[in-house]
């Protein structure tokens, strides 16, 4: 179980510096966008380059965080019924959706997506619109993200497995940011008092 929980470690860096990194391309799709709007209303001018930009972007962001998204357990979940439950059954009701959901329609997404970019590849398709892009990077970030989340996937449920045997603290706890600050805080204020 160490060895596996060592790759769930792996896993978790690669997917926390891949989110981190690639989430910075919203501020640059914001920026385009903007840049776009203002060049389409002041100057009567559009590109249908900058648009598509936006859409890759876009794309990259929602595709390639999908496993940062798992990791930092934000992905949407329907507690309603799951709720109910003592957390020991919720954590075998996601290793249940893991390994029957999750899993294998990640891992079909991921094949099939990848030979939809190699098509794509070997004829440097390019878009339908005039003054478009080259379409392959964009159908690349789909086998690409769903690998990601494969991976993640797996990483989870190794965490889960490793929870249940008592290996483990619970995967699926959502740490509040704030209470994180609060604690911050709380520290400096004692240090303050200890110096005073």
């Amino acid at each position: 179980m160490n060895a596996l929980l060592a790759l769930s470690r792996v896993i978790d860096a690669i997917n926390d510096r891949v989110g981190r990194t690639v989430y910075w391309l919203v501020l640059a799709a914001v920026f385009i966008s903007a840049a776009n709007a203002i060049v389409r209303k002041a100057f009567d001018m559009s590109s249908n380059a900058f648009l598509e930009v936006q859409w890759y972007l876009f794309s990259a962001v929602f595709l390639l965080c999908s496993g940062y998204t798992l990791l930092k357990n934000e992905h949407i979940r329907i507690d309603v019924v799951a709720g109910r439950f003592s957390r020991r059954t919720q954590t075998w009701i996601d290793v249940f959706g893991t390994v029957f959901f999750l899993l294998p329609i990640a891992i079909i997404i991921t094949y099939l997506s990848w030979n939809v970019f190699v098509r794509s590849w070997n004829i440097n398709e390019m878009s339908a619109s005039a003054g478009g892009l080259i379409i392959w990077p964009a159908r690349l970030l789909v086998p690409v993200g769903f690998f990601l989340l494969v991976m993640q996937g797996i990483s989870q449920l190794i965490k889960l497995v490793a929870h249940l045997r008592g290996l483990g603290p619970d995967p699926n706890i959502k740490h509040d940011p704030a209470e994180a600050e609060k604690a911050l805080a709380e520290a400096i204020l004692r240090e303050r008092g200890e110096k005073a």
